[in-house]
């Protein structure tokens, strides 16, 4: 929200109270309160009749500083409020020098000297300051409508770029823009967004998380261009700044604080094919789908029964439509016996044609407006009402109807919908309807994802939601919602995607050729080499299939090829998993993340890192031509061989069966030896591409996990004399060294030689 007219007035209707001048800070030893004057005092009369707002500063973790700004403090708070991790009793050491007082957290710190205009300035490890909230970056206003607003401001520094927010389909790069997090069902081609997270990555190696689940207005550089302003509509704003100085130790921080996403089981990696959204099926259209993809060679993980596997006007009942599927139980049980898992769709609305709105609005599970009557619209479902998870009650009452699922054969949930979420209602523990709109979905995620653990345990549970806020990423997977069958949408799409994996999301995924519309073959066949390079993979439209073969022969042989190769990459694609689970640091990642101190990589949203080792350059155009930027070093094409040395950008043309897919100089890459299943044995002669720097002492260590994400072995390559060393811990089974680039290769077990040209 903009408050400002240009840098000297302000807008009409509003008045701002800026903190000035420090009139007192009083210490504990791991925390201060600061009081700051909205007015310079010059004598006892100044301090009558005029604001003073509180400051508490404090660290909840290691590397993270808190600072909470309070205008009056007695106002209610009936929450929700994100469950924070962090120490019990405080991380930070406070110390004083003259009129400068210092909060020190790791290797950040705060000063505030009180003999300067007010002023909270953070420093790095280094003494280097990172960021300021200065002379107007402490503050509250209040606007002739009667609404009362705290903001603060934090200082970018020249050529500082600014990344996250959330999944957000704008510019990659956030400078400019007015982000508002509010959850929205806006698609993949607005400003809006599925899943809003108040927390912004810097290139100057920090982060900001706001910690408030309501709504929370951003302002990057787009009012006041020198700063980034956040603001809420409340009488207090909490904010933390989180240390780095590295982009993946910001997100380590961050997820510790927020929560570190699960790890899904390993066959939620396969290719995911759905029915999709308002194609006539049944269980004939289905079989004849799964055998089809084994006919030609695809080897398929997860059928996914889209919306209208229950009877239409009646989402959610829970119900098999008994005239579509009158043996559901069979059904399930006969694609079990093709290996398959199966996925079912759900949201977390009652339509009033199903016979489960009269039960839950007698139970009291739905939610209410202020007169006592039961919240329903039209839009979506006809008089649907909205389950009412902050009541432990209707959670329980929502995970008996699907455990009755898990119980007939199911084994996942796509979580969909969850932004349309009203204002106007009263909720069963009282919460503030406006703090609750984004933190709805949390709720709801949570309790799905709970019963998973519950009934399949931890590793197997696995969700694909649409929506989230901060914390969300606990629950993978999620995936980008609805986007156009176009390469504009998939670029979209991808944008999306490194946006939400520098908010702290592990994994993610989108809809392989587009939703709305039907592709053009060559849309689809593009789209397919991206999505079966991302960390979750699924073929899935609105009005039309996405079985490969609707796009030709050519179709089918891309889908083919790119699904047994990520099933050879799955050792090294599990590994990368795991450090998701452990670090937060995302499977798919942007540029920057690997190479933070590039700066021709902190803008790059048309190419990413796929683990550590492996760089990703979706091709967006018919004729092939792409555009790629190599940092510094040696790079192998993985699938041709190719050895190109950056940094450059290189213009480059492929077919349908490649795309730039580039191996980084000094990797390990483990390959599967069965290219037929994502989840098989993974140490069951696997082959290790050696990627050697020209070191004479380059070493490299690559560990394979098993399905728990545990490592079961681990391999220490060393450079030898004329040729390289591979030794074997944890696995006396066979195993093959293959030098990239057409190299020599050698098998073999405990220790292998390989010799280099």
């Amino acid at each position: 929200m903009k408050f400002t007219n240009g840098f000297w007035r302000v807008r009409d209707g509003v008045q701002i109270f800026y903190a000035v001048q420090p009139r007192d800070v009083r210490l504990s030893s791991k925390r201060f309160t600061a009081y700051a004057a909205v007015q310079n005092v010059a004598r006892r009369g100044d301090t009558l009749n005029a604001p003073l707002l509180t400051v508490d500063c404090f660290s909840p973790a290691e590397g993270v500083i808190g600072v909470r700004v309070t205008h009056h403090a007695g106002k209610r708070r009936p929450g929700p409020d994100f469950a924070l991790g962090g120490e019990p009793d405080g991380a930070g050491v406070v110390r004083r020098d003259g009129t400068v007082t210092e909060l020190t957290s790791g290797p950040l710190t705060l000063r505030l000297d009180e003999a300067a205009p007010w002023a909270l300035a953070f420093l790095g490890a280094d003494g280097r300051e990172l960021t300021r909230a200065g002379a107007k970056g402490t503050a509250f206003a209040t606007t002739d409508d009667g609404a009362h607003h705290v903001l603060a401001q934090l200082a970018l520094g020249v050529g500082e770029q600014v990344y996250g927010l959330g999944e957000r389909f704008t510019p990659f790069v956030k400078n400019g823009q007015a982000v508002d997090i509010w959850q929205a069902d806006g698609g993949t081609s607005s400003e809006q967004a599925y899943k809003n997270i108040p927390f912004y990555l810097s290139s100057r190696g920090y982060g900001v998380f706001v910690n408030h689940p309501g709504k929370v207005s951003f302002e990057v550089g787009s009012e006041s261009v020198g700063q980034v302003q956040f603001s809420v509509e409340d009488q207090s704003i909490e904010y933390y700044v989180i240390a780095g100085p590295t982009p993946k130790e910001v997100l380590a921080r961050y997820t510790a604080l927020t929560g570190r996403p699960a790890l899904p089981p390993a066959w939620s990696f396969g290719l995911w094919l759905t029915t999709s959204f308002t194609t006539d099926y049944d269980e004939a259209t289905v079989m004849s789908f799964v055998d089809g993809m084994a006919e030609r060679g695809i080897p398929l993980s997860v059928f996914h029964f889209d919306c209208f596997w229950m009877r239409e006007y009646q989402w959610c009942d829970f119900q098999w439509d008994p005239a579509v599927f009158p043996d559901p139980e069979g059904m399930l049980a006969r694609l079990k016996e093709k290996g398959l898992r199966v996925s079912a769709w759900i949201n977390p609305y009652i339509a009033q044609k199903s016979p489960l709105f009269e039960e839950a609005a007698a139970l009291g599970h739905l939610v209410r407006r202020p007169d006592g009557d039961v919240w329903q619209w039209d839009l979506w479902q006809a008089g649907m009402g909205l389950v009412d998870f902050t009541s432990p009650d209707a959670r329980a009452w929502f995970q008996a109807k699907l455990k009755a699922l898990l119980d007939q054969g199911v084994d996942c949930f796509k979580t969909d919908f969850g932004e349309r979420v009203p204002i106007d209602v009263v909720w069963h523990d009282g919460s503030d309807a406006e703090r609750m709109h984004n933190y709805y979905t949390h709720l709801y995620n949570r309790t799905v994802f709970e019963l998973l653990l519950k009934e399949r345990g931890e590793g197997e549970a696995v969700l694909f939601a649409r929506s989230a806020t901060a914390g969300g990423q606990q629950y993978p997977v999620h995936w980008g919602g609805d986007c156009w069958a176009s390469f504009e949408a998939m670029a979209e799409s991808l944008r999306g995607g490194l946006s939400l994996s520098l908010s702290g999301f592990g994994f993610w995924s989108h809809d392989i050729g587009g939703f709305e519309g039907t592709p053009d073959p060559s849309v689809f066949k593009r789209w397919l080499a991206f999505g079966l390079l991302s960390s979750h993979s699924r073929l899935h439209g609105s009005t039309s299939y996405r079985v490969p073969w609707n796009f030709g022969e050519e179709a089918v042989a891309v889908a083919r090829r790119f699904t047994l190769l990520k099933h050879r990459l799955m050792p090294y694609l599990y590994g990368a998993a795991a450090e998701a689970h452990r670090t937060g640091v995302p499977v798919m990642r942007p540029m920057l993340l690997e190479f933070p101190h590039d700066p021709a990589c902190r803008p790059l949203d048309r190419q990413y890192m796929l683990g550590p080792d492996l760089l990703v350059a979706p091709v967006f155009t018919e004729d092939g031509e792409v555009e790629v930027y190599l940092p510094e070093g040696t790079w192998t094409h993985l699938l041709s061989g190719e050895r190109v040395t950056g940094p450059a950008w290189r213009t480059e043309r492929y077919g349908y069966d490649s795309l730039p897919l580039y191996v980084r100089e000094g990797a390990v890459l483990p390959l599967a030896a069965d290219d037929s299943r994502p989840d098989g044995d993974w140490l069951d002669t696997p082959t290790l591409l050696v990627h050697p720097t020209a070191e004479p002492d380059f070493t490299a260590e690559v560990t394979v996990p098993d399905l728990s994400g545990t490592p079961a072995a681990t391999f220490t390559v060393r450079r030898d004399g004329t040729g390289l060393r591979v030794t074997a811990r944890g696995t006396e089974r066979p195993f093959t060294v293959r030098v990239a680039g057409g190299g020599a290769s050698a098998t073999g077990t405990g220790e292998v030689a390989v010799p280099l040209d």
